[in-house]
């Protein structure tokens, strides 16, 4: 057997069913381990929120961390240290200050606590029944600026603001192109929306079959070969789609 890039989000996705996790965990490390397969987890969360979870949970050790929708990357977890190589990358067209200045001047904007900001992204609370508005406000005033903004809202309160190229399917190329592996060595999993980034590139790709309605109704407009929608939820599902594509058996 061959090595292979194992990329997967974390919250219900990866984490759900513990008896599962527990199984597929012993599977993934025994194959890192005779075949240098590459393991990396990519997660909304802050760094700081993936080291509760990773602790709770008795997660594996990933070869590379991505948090905070794609805008930090780490080799080395323990170490707390962004690779520089990819925040290079993210650095390109972003100009954080002049970006919080304007975003400030709109005082429904709410910032949320230091641990959710970093370099790379700023986040704020807004309020779900002003959201389309000041978004849509916020995105007027910014590409008047000559800045362009990603923008993400969810759970009807939070608002994050990041780089262009802070972007999941960006960041599994930067990966197979250090590690040298294939695309069709690569496989990622999701279950929600944001997910989409992550599977709708050319690598194999695995939704969970507790996957959120959206995903399920974008996998119905987009189906190809290489995406397989599981029927077992979280980890079930993950270890259900990798012996479909044959990476474990």
């Amino acid at each position: 057997m061959k090595p292979f890039l194992f990329v997967t989000d974390l919250d219900d996705t990866l984490l759900g069913d513990d008896f599962a996790l527990q199984k597929l965990n012993k599977q993934l490390e025994e194959h890192r381990q005779r075949y240098q397969t590459k393991i990396v987890y990519t997660t909304r969360r802050s760094f700081f929120s993936y080291q509760i979870i990773a602790q709770a949970k008795s997660l594996l050790k990933p070869d590379a961390l991505i948090t905070s929708l794609g805008t930090q990357m780490y080799f080395d977890p323990e170490q707390a240290k962004c690779d520089r190589e990819w925040s290079d990358i993210l650095a390109q067209g972003w100009h954080r200050e002049q970006i919080l200045a304007i975003a400030n001047k709109f005082p429904q904007l709410q910032p949320q606590p230091q641990s959710e900001q970093n370099p790379f992204k700023i986040s704020y609370y807004l309020s779900h029944p002003i959201a389309e508005t000041i978004i849509n406000q916020l995105k007027i005033f910014l590409a008047e600026a000559g800045f362009e903004i990603k923008f993400f809202y969810h759970a009807d309160q939070d608002l994050d603001l990041f780089p262009p190229n802070a972007d999941q399917g960006l960041a599994v190329k930067f990966l197979q192109s250090k590690w040298q592996l294939a695309t069709l060595r690569t496989v990622t999993c999701g279950d929600s929306i944001s997910d989409i980034d992550l599977l709708s590139g050319e690598e194999n790709g695995i939704i969970v079959g507790n996957a959120k309605p959206e995903l399920r109704q974008w996998y119905q407009e987009n189906q190809r070969p290489s995406l397989y929608q599981a029927r077992e939820a979280s980890a079930g599902g993950i270890l259900e789609g990798l012996q479909y594509f044959t990476f474990l058996i």
